[in-house]
């Protein structure tokens, strides 16, 4: 785990793990069988090497009696779950009023299923651990709360229309994310639109990209590629970014087109 502060934070919950094993008298595996997990699993969270779940967290805390202690760790750890990156993001999610993205390759990642993205990362190569496709799954999932958090930021978004073609999972996956698709686009504050493949002008040409104007006025960019992740802060680059994406929103399908768009898309797969 590349992250000096999750491995911080993972290591400071092992310590404690420990110290009340040990006081309690326990061995891991002791420890191990009253909660229902391996001793290899108590050695590797104590050493800071796994990320205890939640239910993890709360069997120890009452089998070692400590009293809320290592349960209210449950959040920090949770937090830590998720690689820097994304949680840089999500911060920045958090703050928007205003987010919109482009999505040339896949569906964006605000928009896909757990499903649908537990079969994009299951296709890396070199592959990711079971552990690391939960961890990144979880990331995921946990900024989608951008569309339920108060006040509601205004939420854009630019699909290729390749992307709703593309089978990744199997055609069962793609339903049900062409039906998410359906569900996010009749939200009153989300607008899903779709770039036509014959479109021969097309703004987009460059990859990915996303924006997000913050609570403070700031407007900040966001491109990801292979493996890297960039936060774009320099005004003309931003500029550069907004004037692309005003282009490729206004040379996608409208919204109502869109919408249409995707429910064809969806009778395509029955």
């Amino acid at each position: 785990m590349e992250d000096e502060e999750a491995e911080a934070v993972l290591r400071a919950v092992g310590r404690q793990i420990k110290v009340w094993r040990d006081a309690a008298g326990l061995r891991q595996a002791e420890l191990g069988a009253a909660i229902g997990y391996s001793e290899e699993m108590v050695s590797a969270v104590e050493r800071g090497r796994r990320i205890p779940k939640p239910d993890f967290l709360e069997k120890a805390d009452e089998v070692l009696g400590a009293g809320g202690k290592l349960a209210s760790m449950k959040e920090d750890v949770e937090r830590a779950r998720y690689p820097k990156n994304v949680r840089d993001l999500a911060k920045l999610e958090g703050e928007a009023v205003d987010l919109g993205a482009y999505a040339s390759h896949h569906i964006h990642g605000l928009l896909q299923t757990p499903e649908y993205t537990r079969e994009l990362y299951a296709m890396r190569r070199p592959p990711y651990s079971d552990d690391e496709i939960d961890r990144l799954v979880a990331a995921r999932v946990a900024r989608k709360t951008v569309f339920e958090r108060a006040p509601r930021p205004q939420l854009t978004f630019v699909q290729e229309e390749v992307t709703l073609r593309r089978p990744i999972g199997g055609r069962m996956v793609l339903r049900r994310q062409l039906e998410h698709l359906l569900e996010i686009s009749r939200l009153r504050h989300a607008v899903i639109q779709v770039m036509p493949t014959d479109c021969e002008d097309h703004a987009g040409m460059g990859g990915s990209l996303q924006l997000l104007k913050l609570r403070d006025g700031k407007t900040l960019g966001h491109l990801e590629v292979q493996f890297l992740s960039r936060l774009v802060s320099d005004p003309r680059e931003v500029q550069t970014l907004e004037t692309n994406y005003g282009m490729i929103r206004a040379q996608a399908l409208t919204p109502q087109e869109s919408l249409a768009f995707i429910e064809k898309a969806l009778e395509w797969e029955t």
